[in-house]
């Protein structure tokens, strides 16, 4: 065979094909240029119009809340010609389109019964005859709308070219819509969650969060509502324990500064050298190890709030650069020479005394009185006693969820006992104390025995020595005599059952405790 021979010949494109390709290439990159489904597919129709010659097409989308065919997008089709065409499934040719998922082609539309022109765009059907080509537009195997167009009615133009041409940009289209709407479902979600984030630590961190009914508290909460609107600098101080975190935040998310961040810093958890470089930022070679420029956290607190927990620990170094970041509102990186400027409300907290502090020559007098704008106190739990029973049920509450127990309240026995101990540890001690009590607890009420051995003895509570064993027993008893009676409603026979014992037995130790079986009862 000759090398002629062997060589294949080419036909070369008709120019249908030619504008087909060109067509095509503007298609594609249209629909690739832009995540706005509206104008993507407007462009599609526009080339359609100008390319093909293909008039008044377009795009409907299946409602899938009311499974009608709305127009999403059509060219040279009035406003009020778009809101009219709106189709049921198996309706008109659009609505067969998807009823079938198969194409439809009306050679001359005037001889169509089907084709219901509710648009009411083409003026007089028979004054200039038309073609009508729709087209399913397809998710996989499912159909999710239609594309259509009208074609000025010519022997020389091949419906059946316009048909093949019109079911590959359905197919471009179909890819589009599904990518573009799953970016927008991906979107929408992930400004969902934000939103439910969002309103989840304002719901956590609002004021009539922080537990508590005590007056003390209740001057702590007006104090908090008074301040948290302003920009003035607030000196949370107080026992450690006492919530002064949780005030600190109840503060930022009730202020103008809510959408911007928090920033938290545990100042007597760094040494000097790295605080300084954690506050305020270092610049590349600044020291030894510093490969890369760092922005501190009062630059990530930008436009919000950063909070200095244990302000008292601060060196004099940093307390001079902290008063000169206040004074001026600016700062200097470690190894900077340039300012930089700071829109940042500073929340202080501390347990230490600051007034000694200053006597002693450890903190700068002119630093505290800038902190000491607005200064809240919070008491400690010794000091509002009416708040432990509150506070208590919370964090049942909490931890059952937690740790998935089903726990129904505190015994009395187990709430004196709460209620008689001074609390050194405060609020986060008496959190550890209900989580460890949930840990332990089998049963669906917490007792005196559920308690850490610290709650156990007299002296854990400045009462005196430790209770002897008959005490404890007899303590004991009393106690599950009581809650026996609680559940039962004073019933003396209910309760020995529950008891597993006899009634003879109880009724003894009832009146051995001097426990009054009435006072349970529910008044009718």
């Amino acid at each position: 065979m000759s090398v002629s021979a062997r060589k294949k010949t080419f036909r070369p494109r008709s120019q249908r094909e030619v504008e087909e390709i060109a067509c095509l290439y503007e298609i594609t990159k249209a629909l690739s240029s832009s995540l706005d489904m509206h104008q993507s597919l407007s462009q599609v129709l526009s080339i359609l119009a100008e390319r093909m010659g293909m008039n008044r097409g377009t795009i409907t989308i299946i409602n899938p809340y009311t499974s009608e065919l709305q127009i999403e997008v059509a060219h040279g089709l009035s406003a009020e010609a778009r809101k009219r065409g709106r189709y049921r499934i198996g309706e008109g040719i659009t609505g067969r389109v998807v009823a079938t998922g198969e194409p439809i082609v009306v050679p001359k539309i005037s001889e169509e019964p089907l084709f219901l022109n509710r648009t009411r765009s083409r003026g007089n059907l028979r004054r200039q005859e038309i073609s009508f080509i729709c087209v399913p537009i397809k998710a996989g195997q499912k159909v999710i709308g239609t594309l259509s167009v009208d074609r000025i009615f010519s022997q020389e133009v091949s419906l059946e070219d316009d048909l093949r041409l019109l079911t590959i940009i359905s197919g471009l289209v179909a890819q589009t819509v599904s990518n573009i709407q799953a970016i927008q479902e991906e979107r929408e979600r992930l400004l969902s969650e934000n939103r439910r984030l969002k309103r989840e630590l304002e719901e956590k961190y609002h004021v009539d969060n922080l537990i508590g009914r005590s007056s003390r508290m209740q001057e702590v909460f007006e104090m908090i509502h008074r301040v948290a609107k302003s920009n003035a600098t607030v000196l949370l101080r107080g026992e450690s324990g006492t919530g002064k975190s949780l005030a600190a935040k109840a503060i930022h998310y009730n202020s103008n500064r809510a959408e911007k961040p928090f920033v938290t810093v545990t100042c007597a958890a760094l040494p000097e050298s790295l605080l300084e470089s954690e506050l305020f930022g270092h610049e590349k070679g600044a020291f030894t190890g510093a490969n890369r420029t760092k922005r501190g956290l009062f630059e990530q607190a930008q436009g919000g709030t950063i909070f200095l927990d244990e302000i008292g620990e601060i060196s004099p170094t940093v307390q001079t650069k902290l008063l000169h970041v206040i004074q001026e509102k600016e700062f200097y990186r470690v190894g900077g020479s340039q300012p930089i400027r700071c829109d940042v409300r500073i929340i202080a907290a501390t347990n230490k005394n600051l007034e000694e502090a200053m006597a002693r020559g450890d903190f700068r007098e002119d630093l505290y009185y800038r902190l000491n704008v607005f200064p809240i106190y919070l008491p400690p739990l010794r000091e509002r006693k009416t708040d432990i029973l509150l506070l208590a049920e919370h964090f049942l509450e909490r931890y059952c969820q937690e740790h998935q127990k089903t726990i129904k309240r505190i015994s009395t026995q187990a709430i004196d006992l709460l209620m008689q101990y001074h609390w050194p540890g405060n609020i986060r001690e008496l959190q550890n104390v209900i989580e460890r009590a949930v840990i332990v607890c089998d049963e669906e009420v917490i007792r005196s025995y559920h308690l850490p051995p610290t709650l156990q003895t007299r002296g854990s509570s400045n009462t005196g020595s430790v209770r002897s064993l008959s005490a404890a027993v007899e303590n004991l008893e009393r106690e599950l005599i009581i809650e026996a009676l609680k559940e039962t409603r004073g019933n003396q026979s209910q309760a020995a059952k529950l008891l597993d014992t006899s009634l003879r037995i109880l009724n003894y130790k009832i009146h051995k405790y001097g426990i009054n079986p009435k006072d349970f009862r529910v008044p009718r």
